[in-house]
């Protein structure tokens, strides 16, 4: 497992050395965007991913507010990928920054590949990164949380469960937010209050994941890395701090999304053929209209302009309160199927 943290803020900082110590927000210089990385300078006044550009302008006045440069990023992820296919040719990229390695039949042991790895993406990128090894995806990811930035932790046999139980339960991957928060109300807030349930209560409580969330948390986790992953769509959507139904408004969170899906269909070598606009009215009614082209595309002009044209289908009677945009019906770059004329 390889896991960069504020990655986007990260290569800013590398790519202009006047940036360090400094809180740098990457997202938008506008104030309808929202907030793609901060560093941790940044954090530490409260902003992180997924706010608003004007929240995150009050919280953190002195920041230094970036656009996103989406095809720059995706040039040093490429690199790092290449570093790690010199390692394994069993790889899991999971988005733009994190991917999971398979590293059981590598010659060399697993703590000179971690510094290999290491050293090798601080010499190409100047970037550090966190590594995490366990012997299943659970621990390895866990592992690669511990203590970024710039971590490694090794997560062995012998350390379960004695390690989990002072966690928080919203570690344990598979657990949302609100399975979180039900959990919560009845008292149950470290993995060691967790640990204590039974299988059967936590399959009553939790549905048919109970079973895997009670498995992980005892070290067992069956997934396999896979190299092919199947995606069936790459989406993103935002809640508005304010309804509204102004089309161009709208459409500035499209290209963001656009933006922000290319890189992770890129990341996974996909081509879509799908674009779907999801919206959310005031009052909570959901709407999603698509649009399957004759050809698959990949570029953030293409996706965006769909869009746009879905969207300018849409009659909005009621402002709305949320937008998503999704890309589906994907191909492997390089295999798309000719079209005879």
């Amino acid at each position: 497992m390889w896991i960069w943290t504020a990655f986007f803020a990260a290569i800013e900082v590398a790519d202009n050395k006047s940036l360090k110590g400094k809180p740098v927000i990457v997202g938008g210089t506008g104030e309808r965007g929202v907030v793609s990385t901060a560093n941790y300078e940044a954090r530490a006044y409260g902003v992180h991913s997924a706010i608003p550009i004007y929240m995150a302008r009050a919280k953190c006045p002195n920041g230094i507010f970036l656009p996103v440069r989406y095809g720059r990023y995706k040039e040093v992820s490429d690199k790092i990928l290449n570093i790690l296919y010199e390692v394994t040719p069993l790889i899991e990229p999971l988005s733009i920054d994190e991917a999971y390695l398979d590293i059981t039949a590598a010659k060399d042991d697993p703590i000179n590949i971690a510094n290999f790895i290491k050293r090798r993406v601080m010499e190409e990128t100047e970037l550090t990164i966190s590594i995490g090894l366990g012997f299943n995806k659970f621990l390895a990811k866990l592992a690669s949380d511990w203590n970024k930035p710039n971590g490694f932790k090794i997560i062995r046999r012998e350390d379960i469960p004695r390690i989990f139980f002072p966690l928080p339960i919203n570690k344990v991957y598979g657990l949302g937010q609100k399975s979180v928060l039900r959990l919560n109300n009845i008292g149950i807030f470290t993995i060691e209050d967790l640990y204590k349930l039974s299988k059967e209560f936590m399959i009553e409580y939790l549905g048919k994941f109970g079973i895997e969330i009670y498995e992980r948390i005892r070290g067992i986790d069956n997934r396999e890395v896979e190299v092919s992953r199947e995606r069936k769509s790459i989406g993103r959507e935002t809640t508005f701090r304010k309804d509204t139904n102004n089309k161009d408004e709208l459409k500035l969170y499209l290209k963001e999304f656009a933006e922000d899906i290319v890189i992770t269909m890129g990341v996974n070598g996909l081509k879509g053929r799908t674009v779907t606009v999801k919206t959310k009215t005031e009052f909570f009614a959901g709407h999603t209209k698509s649009r399957t082209l004759p050809r698959y595309i990949f570029s953030k002009e293409d996706i965006y302009n769909e869009a746009c044209d879905i969207l300018d289908e849409l009659e909005l009677k009621e402002k709305i309160r949320l937008i998503g945009l999704s890309v589906s019906s994907f191909i492997e770059d390089g295999v798309e199927q000719l079209t005879f004329l």
